[in-house]
């Protein structure tokens, strides 16, 4: 079985985490850019972020066999403070990067006027640069916030087959496949889906255009929830080739769109003095 984890903050886990995606079946994942849980002061802080997106974490993810790419954006939390506005005008020398597959994570959290703004302008950049736009709908007021979404993706230069509405549920899935634009399940502990209720989504929705990940990140999740909704597909009576569609050549198709996505990830080199991940060499 092949897996591609459409959206996971693997800044967040450990290498441990690495080698049992890997064991799960993991081959490649896309990370894009959130909020860290504290509040960033300046951005400066967003640059370093974005250069370990690019550099540290599809190296440390090549060890394990895994191919790392990754999404950048102003996130919509903190498109709220003006500390970290700035973000936006430096992110078109970032778009440029070879392993920049989307502009992710943009879209509403408190549904406020700096986030109108905030998802306008990032929509029009991923226009500007031919790349795809991953959007997180808010978790709160969902129907509300997928509206609102919809609005602005319509009054954008992207065109809806460019654009992944994550965070979806049973209630905002219909609208979402409805407009054309790709659909985004996370698959949680505790809040978001779980894998009993996508087996039901998939059921009454199809395979096609459909994504789901494990969003892991810094709070109570799971980087193998990919796998378990696979193995929950099977025992539901989903085909090999159902689950292969869903966890892998959907994900694909729709990054591919970018012209970058590479599923084959950099040979690692042999480790220094045993250390558990490498630190370089000579």
């Amino acid at each position: 079985m092949r897996i591609f984890d459409p959206h996971i903050h693997m800044t967040s886990r450990t290498t441990d985490d690495y080698r049992a995606m890997y064991d799960a079946g993991v081959r490649a994942l896309v990370e894009p850019s959130f909020w860290l849980g504290q509040p960033r002061t300046s951005p400066a802080s967003f640059f370093d972020y974005f250069d370990a997106l690019l550099g540290w974490e599809p190296f440390r993810a090549a060890q394990y066999g895994i191919a790392h790419h990754c999404a950048l954006a102003l996130n919509p939390k903190e498109a709220n403070d003006p500390r970290c506005t700035p973000v936006l005008d430096a992110l078109p020398r970032y778009l440029l990067k070879d392993s920049v597959v989307a502009v992710g994570e943009i879209g509403y959290d408190s549904m406020t006027p700096a986030e109108d703004s905030a998802l306008a302008a990032q929509l029009q950049l991923a226009a500007d640069h031919g790349l795809p736009a991953l959007v997180h709908t808010p978790h709160r007021d969902k129907q509300a916030g997928l509206r609102r979404t919809l609005d602005a993706v319509r009054a954008s230069d992207l065109a809806p087959e460019l654009v992944l509405l994550d965070h979806l549920n049973e209630t905002t899935a219909p609208a979402a496949l409805d407009s054309g634009c790709w659909a985004g399940f996370s698959v949680y502990p505790d809040t978001k889906m779980d894998e009993d209720r996508m087996v039901a989504v998939l059921r009454r929705h199809g395979t096609d255009r459909v994504l789901v990940n494990s969003a892991a990140d810094w709070g109570r999740s799971d980087p193998l929830k990919t796998r378990k909704v696979a193995d929950a597909m099977l025992e539901a009576g989903f085909d090999e080739d159902d689950v292969d569609k869903v966890l892998w050549r959907n994900p694909v198709a729709f990054y591919a769109q970018s012209g970058r996505l590479q599923l084959d990830p950099a040979a690692p080199a042999p480790l220094h003095e045993g250390n558990s991940v490498l630190r370089g060499g000579e």
